[in-house]
């Protein structure tokens, strides 16, 4: 059942029925490892994204690394939170959520919240309750409401009822983690100069073209539903692009290396060869066919061009000089055109 179904059927009955939402792409990546339940040290920025806070079936946002991965205890129990007072006529709801039914409990990284049942006449769902605990124990009074748990992209809805002194929820998040780096050659492409937009599916798919993430920096970890996804990599801002399709497995942090053929080129109007750089020269980088591929402005300009060839023109007072050129994967270096 999708979401805008689970919605409409909430709105009918004023239930809905259990929601597990997946969502994420991710491009092919050159090598993809996936670590086991084993906890692998990790370090990364904090969150990126908070899903709607008034609709009980939005999606989560990117989840910043958790301390260990996978964020789990150490065997499959749930981990135990102390149980709050029970004042009359109310309910303890104590909600756990696990990678899938055989797998351990989540121990971080969760955002728990709790909506009433019914929606509101513009057909919002009323926040009640939020908590971002491992395994919260709520009190509320008896009676219907909507669960939604968000783990990065990985969401899950259900439906509670509570009667009684405790009700037991548990949610199974089919979740794993991707974190992202850039190559040329066998040399890292520093953090700052690539930056990665991930999709859900395969390229090679017809459909919804909008990323889930966007972005996203090296050593970033992005939370996201098991699944094929597809990477878009962005080495600087010119024409060095790669596409690839991965797959995400629950419960594993996957690494991917994105392998980029280009280099860093610097361009230069001299007065003779190995002269000093002329400044305020308009630049356009074109292919042999003509198209451009980058213009700027400066002395100095650099710019991380694809492998191939190219044809660098520059305008400096009136004038118009060019030069043919040809780039390497993995060889940055200057490009001098004379002014004559």
């Amino acid at each position: 059942m999708s979401a805008v179904t689970a919605i409409a059927a909430a709105r009918a009955r004023l239930w809905p029925a259990f929601v597990l939402m997946l969502v994420l792409i991710i491009p092919n990546a050159a090598s993809a490892q996936n670590s086991l339940f084993s906890a692998t040290p990790m370090t990364g920025p904090t969150s990126l994204g908070q899903g709607s806070r008034g609709d009980p079936y939005g999606s989560g946002g990117v989840l910043a690394p958790p301390t260990q991965w996978p964020p789990t205890t150490p065997n499959s129990a749930t981990p135990v939170a102390s149980m709050p007072m029970v004042p009359a006529g109310q309910v303890a709801l104590a909600l756990s959520a696990r990678f899938g039914k055989d797998a351990p409990a989540i121990a971080g990284g969760l955002t728990w919240r709790v909506y009433a049942a019914k929606a509101e006449p513009g057909g919002g769902f009323k926040l009640l309750k939020e908590d971002k605990s491992p395994a919260p124990t709520l009190v509320l009074p008896a009676g219907a409401y909507i669960v939604h748990v968000g783990f990065g992209l990985a969401t899950a809805v259900k439906p509670v009822t509570l009667r009684g002194p405790t009700v037991h929820a548990d949610f199974d998040l089919p979740a794993g983690g991707l974190r992202i780096e850039g190559r040329v050659g066998d040399v890292r492409v520093p953090a700052g100069q690539i930056s990665f937009d991930v999709y859900k599916g395969s390229q090679f798919e017809a459909g919804d073209r909008r990323p889930i993430a966007e972005h996203v920096m090296t050593g970033d970890v992005v939370m996201v539903p098991e699944g094929t996804y597809y990477i878009v990599s962005n080495y600087g801002d010119a024409n060095s692009v790669v596409r690839s399709d991965i797959r995400v497995a629950a419960g594993r942090l996957t690494d991917i290396t994105v392998n980029h053929r280009a280099a860093a080129i610097t361009l230069k109007l001299v007065g003779e060869k190995g002269g000093e750089a002329l400044a305020n020269t308009a630049w356009s980088v074109l292919t042999p066919g003509g198209d451009v591929i980058k213009e700027s402005i400066g002395a100095f300009p650099r710019v991380i061009l694809a492998e191939g060839e190219y044809r660098a023109i520059a305008r400096n007072e009136g004038k118009v000089f060019e030069r043919e050129f040809k780039v390497v994967a993995g060889v940055d270096g200057d490009v001098e055109v004379t002014a004559r």
